[in-house]
């Protein structure tokens, strides 16, 4: 069975800058696998330190409403979905075996859960322009650095994670 994976879409990573074009695509990738009644679980990183981005107690960590609707919600406080959380329980007990990631931010959770999931003998589809950073290239100092492409080559040329965009859906 296939589940999709929706990584951090919370305000304050959506908001951070423009990120319209992604959201568009990652609300048709919902679509998608809501139309074929397949799984889809929100992952939301969530931190106890008051001075954190992800600080539990800001009104801007929750994930946009418009994507939400009695889907799992699993928390997390590292950039991997499996870390010190149930997720792969969760998917185990729904028989899933393939699974879809879109989400935020594209290099760091999104590119980590993605390797984590292979490495739990998941076959994962990484789809590219569903996914979106808050950083860009002068976060890196790397002048004209894709984030978005630059992780999908790297996950692709590993030719263990399919690396798809969403009209390849």
């Amino acid at each position: 069975m296939k589940a999709l994976i929706v990584v951090d879409t919370q305000e304050v990573l959506v908001n951070f800058k423009d990120n319209n074009q992604a959201v568009k695509n990652i609300k048709e990738v919902v679509k998608h696998y809501r139309s074929k009644n397949l799984p889809i679980i929100f992952t939301q990183h969530l931190e106890d330190n008051p001075e954190g981005f992800f600080f539990k107690g800001k009104d801007d960590v929750k994930i946009i409403d418009e994507l939400v609707e009695d889907d799992v919600i699993v928390t997390k406080s590292t950039p991997s979905i499996f870390k010190n959380t149930d997720l792969d329980s969760i998917l185990k007990g729904k028989g899933v075996t393939d699974i879809s990631i879109v989400g935020f931010n594209t290099e760091y959770c999104c590119m980590f859960s993605a390797i984590a999931a292979f490495d739990r003998g998941y076959n994962v589809t990484f789809i590219e322009d569903a996914c979106a950073s808050a950083n860009d290239d002068t976060t890196y100092e790397m002048p004209g650095l894709d984030i978005n492409d630059f992780v999908g080559t790297v996950l692709d040329w590993s030719s263990v994670i399919n690396v798809i965009y969403t009209e390849e859906l």
